[in-house]
């Protein structure tokens, strides 16, 4: 099954809480939340995986 990741972004301006990236299996193993950026507001910085 391919990886799944939970991200909350932590820019008081925005109005996302959170959200899931599901991966497919030929993403690099190496790819972690600094990759991506928050789709509501499109910042890279606030951007912190949940952790169970």
């Amino acid at each position: 099954m391919p990886k799944t990741m939970e991200v909350k972004c932590t820019e008081s301006a925005c109005e996302l809480d959170m959200f899931e990236l599901h991966y497919t299996y030929d993403m690099p193993s190496e790819t972690g939340v600094e990759d991506f950026t928050c789709p509501y507001c499109g910042t890279q910085d606030g951007l912190e995986e949940i952790v169970l």
